[in-house]
């Protein structure tokens, strides 16, 4: 029986944010002690599909859903994520359409560069977003106002000790 990993999801946000939580639980590198591997191919192929149906439908922070072209294809952000999944120490976090990384940073912050995140000095943390940003207002947005905006779904990476358990 085929399970449908993406069907309560209607709009690219959703899928992004269902991928993400999909990948920590399916991914094979998670997973030491059993095979997922043909349940993650399976959850990926449904993702491509999810993604490319849902990419132009966009919720703002009102839960209004909006129609917007986006330039960034199911396999960037896939990709983006599962080299996150490999780095311990992280907390990855999904606000809106911006993935927001902390925790133990410093030591990859070069990897986090070279996959194209900037950090943000006022707010500790490193971000990613497919489009260009725009500032709306004066004001700046405390981390805290973007999650109660937004919403927020937070996971952590494995940690070092985990690691070392299972290898």
């Amino acid at each position: 029986m085929t399970r449908y990993y993406f069907k309560d999801c209607v709009t690219c946000e959703d899928v992004k944010q269902m991928y993400k939580k999909l990948a920590r639980d399916l991914h094979p590198d998670c997973n030491p002690g059993r095979d997922t591997t043909a349940e993650f191919q399976e959850m990926s192929r449904q993702y491509e599909e999810a993604y490319n149906r849902l990419k132009d439908i966009h919720q703002n922070a009102n839960g209004e859903t909006y129609q917007k072209e986006t330039k960034q294809t199911a396999t960037e952000y896939a990709d983006l994520i599962n080299q996150l999944l490999h780095i311990p120490g992280l907390m990855i976090e999904l606000c809106g359409s911006w993935l927001w990384i902390t925790g133990n940073t410093r030591p990859v912050k070069d990897q986090l560069k070279a996959l194209g995140f900037r950090f943000s000095s006022k707010k500790q943390a490193w971000y990613f977003h497919s489009e260009p940003y725009r500032k709306h207002g004066k004001s700046e947005k405390s981390m805290d106002d973007i999650r109660n905006m937004y919403g927020s779904e937070k996971y952590a990476t494995r940690t070092e000790e985990r690691e070392s358990l299972t290898a």
